[in-house]
Order: structure tokens, then sequence, then C-alpha cells
């Protein structure tokens, strides 16, 4: 198939969706067990009193929390509909929280293939999931941002290399080769419902009163390992052996394993969610990454997170706030912005 013949068959395929078959049961300790993945240790992650002080019915799960699930939700979208890429590259995620969620959430998930954009050659593709709990109301919208690439992009080595290493039930390369049978599906006509948990309780965040345009956030280190790595690779259940092995790293043209985009997104919102003393009053995350964060054996890596207030809207008393991070001397976000309810 040729490269303009590829194109037109993923663009005829945009609003494909799916429901995933069964909900997804937020665990509290899947909730902790991912805080500490991403090293976010404020207590309402933690701490089921203190969650109820700042008025959850249980823990809160991090922002970026729904990362998981929806890996798992897109595997089928990936392996029978967007096809003719060998492997994929994050390149940009955005996180819109409706409302926390909270561990005893059942969420519904639904997966749709909502744009497929050509730049320079390559094929941006977005994937929208959206949450929604047993009253029928969206939780959660998240929108990933994936470049397609193709074989002329992969050392034919990988194939073999990654063979050998991945885990039994996981194809990282090649993922979508065959188009046969081919149904589209789109999201069914009806009422779409906001939840609204999100803005009706008071935030236990600064005064917007107390906060001004220019604020910085205080400087925040993350240190990460090579077990950091392949500790979040088991919790998020994200297989790519980029991430651990060395020689698969630079296979792929990498100078050495480098730390998930997820991650690194993870600890932002992280300190954001610290700095403002809610998780739950970030409602908008939105990340374009730049440059990955290398993580040597010998040294590790450390990313350096920093922040301002950009702008504030005394109407709805919310801010934005524009969140840089670097590692090794370069930027891992290419742009990287939150949205912040203050009270």
């Amino acid at each position: 198939m040729t490269a303009a013949a590829e194109a037109s068959t993923i663009e005829s395929r945009v609003g494909h969706y799916y429901l995933v078959d069964d909900t997804y049961r937020v665990g509290r300790e899947k909730v902790r067990e991912y805080a500490r993945a991403v090293q976010d240790y404020h207590p309402a992650h933690w701490d089921v009193a203190v969650a109820a002080e700042l008025g959850y019915s249980g823990l809160v799960a991090p922002l970026t929390f729904t990362s998981i699930p929806a890996m798992a939700a897109n595997r089928r979208l990936f392996e029978s509909v967007v096809v003719g890429y060998d492997t994929y590259m994050q390149t940009e995620e955005v996180f819109e929280q409706h409302r926390p969620i909270v561990a005893g959430d059942e969420l519904r998930i639904d997966v749709e293939l909502s744009s497929v954009r050509r730049i320079a050659g390559r094929d941006l593709i977005t994937v929208t999931n959206t949450f929604t709990d047993t009253a029928g109301e969206r939780v959660h919208t998240l929108h990933t941002t994936v470049v397609g690439i193709t074989g002329e992009d992969v050392d034919p080595a990988i194939r073999t290399a990654v063979r050998n290493v991945m885990m039994h039930d996981v194809n990282i390369i090649e993922i979508g080769e065959s188009d046969a049978g081919y149904q589209k599906t789109v999201r069914p006509e009806g009422e779409v419902r906001i939840a609204e948990g999100g803005t009706a309780r008071t935030p236990g965040t600064p005064s917007f009163d107390d906060v001004k345009v220019g604020d910085q956030l205080p400087v925040h280190h993350a240190r990460l390992s090579r077990g950091d790595l392949v500790n979040y690779s088991g919790v998020a259940g994200d297989a790519n052996p980029i991430h651990w092995d060395e020689d698969i790293a630079k296979l792929a043209g990498l100078p050495d394993v480098i730390a998930h985009g997820m991650l690194t997104m993870g600890l932002g919102a992280g300190v954001v969610s610290g700095w403002s003393g809610d998780p739950g009053a970030v409602t908008r995350y939105a990340v374009r990454l730049s440059q990955p964060a290398i993580v040597s054996a010998a040294e590790g890596a450390d990313i350096e997170y920093s922040g301002r207030i950009k702008s504030l809207d005394p109407v709805t008393r919310t801010g934005v706030v524009i969140v840089t991070a670097r590692s090794g001397g370069r930027k891992i976000f290419g742009l990287a912005t939150s949205h912040v309810r203050f009270r």
C-alpha cells in the first residue's frame, strides 16, 4: 500500500468509535500505587481522612491516572483500526477533569479516533477517551496524540530484538498489520451529560484574591532511576522496552533509555496539584512533549519543574499556570498548561 493510500485509509476511519465491554473500577490501592509511581505524595491520594476533609468520598486519583485504563482500552483501536504503521510516538496529551475521579468510582470508557492530520510527511493521530460514571455523567475526557511511525523509520534489527524481550501477549511492532474485515462504527446519537462536581465544590486552594499573574511556583526536582521506569511500566501497563532496555532504545535511534512521556507528565501534574493544595482543583492539563528525559543506568535523571501563573479570570476565579520541565539541559515539555480553580 502506498503512503497516499495508507493516509486515505486512515482518514476514512476518523470517527470510529467503540465502548469498552466492561467497566473499570477505581481501586483504593491502585490509586496509591499510581501516586507512588508518579511520586505524588499529596495526602488526598493516600489518606482517606484528608480526602474527606477536602470533600471527597474516597482517595482522589492523580490527574493523569486515566492514562492507565485508556491504554488498555485503546489497544483494540491500534490493533485493528489504525493500520499501516509499525509503531507510534507519543506527542501530546490533554486531560479534562470534569470532576475528580475517586476510589470506588465505576467507569465506562469509550474510544474514538477523533482526528488524523498530516504534517511534514507524518501522520498525527488523535484518540479521545471519555470516562462516564454510573450516574451517566462524563467525569473525564482524555485526548492522546501520537505520530505514526512507518517501516522506513524503523531499524529492521529492532523487530527481532523486540520479539525476544517483550511480554508474551504484547506486540508493539507492526501492531496493526491487517485491515481485513474492517467495519466502521460511530458514536451513537444521544445527550452528553458533563459532571459538574468539579465546579460545585469549594476547592482547597488559595483564595483567588491572594494570587496574581506572574506568581512563580516553587522549583521542584524529580529524580528518576531505571527502577522508577520499570515500576512505572508495570503500574501503567506500558511495556515498550525503550524505557528499560538500552540496546533496543539505541536501535530505536535514542541515545539511551528514556522516561515515559506520561511519567514526566504525571510528575508535572503532581507539582501543580501539590502547590495548589487540592488535586481536584485542576480542571485541564495539556502537555506537548518536546524532548524525552534520558535515564542512564549510572546517573539516572533529574527533571527540574517550575511554573508561573500566566493569566487569571475573576469571573470564574480560575487561573492558567504554565508548567516547564527540563532535564539534561533540554526542554522536556514544549508547551504545558494547567487550569486551576481558586477559592
